[in-house]
């Protein structure tokens, strides 16, 4: 029998990851690199697999400044607090593997805006804040978004690489601040993401364990394409899914 019908996702991408596709952004930046707007994610890793092109990581962390070549076939990943900005070498081209799915998009990205900014929530608001669409606007709004990130982000850089961890550790400290009034909203997220799919797992293993694999009846195959092409996001022109439990577009909060 074959079959050309197309369910309607219901399950979450393997282990409740989020997906999502970018172009680095070509834009120059006061230090003359090109990329996209330095942030961090508080609860979140993240994954870059390199489709195309050249380019770098540039991250701080615990372990001090790192630039971390990317060409076709790498794959970098950084855990949650550190800082990382994506450095466009030419025609990068990235596929973005986030954990805990949509988490990202509801709030889990900070950028290294300076420290004036970072301490009025409503001024981070306003600075982080991207108008919806793909038009001249929203470019702009975004490059504007990217310069303020790189501004504070050298200054933690230029410390960092002095032996001078302070500012970065404040920087993670402000960051935790302005989050922590959606931790709520990220639990439940993750309890109907992530942690379903953990939870899932562990029944199926019950099953089989006990002989009866009667879940195997609901299997099926699903397929997708973007939901929205060329959005701009924190790195880069972004290509995203909306499929449950993983990544949705941005809602044009201040996420990113």
């Amino acid at each position: 029998m074959v079959s050309d019908a197309k369910p309607v996702p219901s399950l979450p991408l393997p282990g409740a990851v989020g997906l999502s596709h970018l172009n680095a952004y070509e834009w120059e930046a006061a230090d003359g690199v090109r990329g996209g707007s330095p942030h961090l994610h508080l609860v979140c890793t993240e994954a870059y697999v390199v489709t195309g092109g050249r380019g770098a990581v540039q991250t701080l962390s615990p372990d001090g400044y790192r630039d971390i070549p990317l060409g076709p076939g790498s794959l970098a990943w950084f855990t949650p607090g550190t800082v990382h900005r994506m450095v466009q070498g030419g025609d990068l081209r990235i596929t973005v593997l986030m954990q805990n799915s949509g988490l990202p998009e509801a709030g889990d990205a900070v950028f290294t805006f300076p420290p004036e900014v970072l301490a009025d929530p409503e001024r981070y608001a306003a600075a982080a804040t991207v108008p919806p669409g793909t038009g001249a606007d929203t470019e702009a709004a975004a490059r504007r978004r990217r310069d303020l990130a790189v501004e504070g982000y050298l200054t933690l850089r230029e410390a960092l690489i002095a032996g001078d961890a302070g500012p970065y550790r404040s920087f993670q400290e402000a960051a935790a601040r302005l989050v922590r009034a959606r931790v709520s909203a990220w639990r439940e997220l993750w309890r109907a993401g992530a942690l379903a799919t953990a939870e899932r797992t562990g029944a199926q293993l019950d099953a089989l364990e006990s002989g009866d694999p009667a879940y195997l009846a609901d299997a099926t195959a699903y397929q997708s394409e973007p939901s929205r092409r060329g959005g701009f996001g924190m790195c880069g022109r972004r290509d995203e899914y909306a499929l449950p439990g993983t990544t949705p577009p941005y809602d044009d909060r201040p996420t990113g």
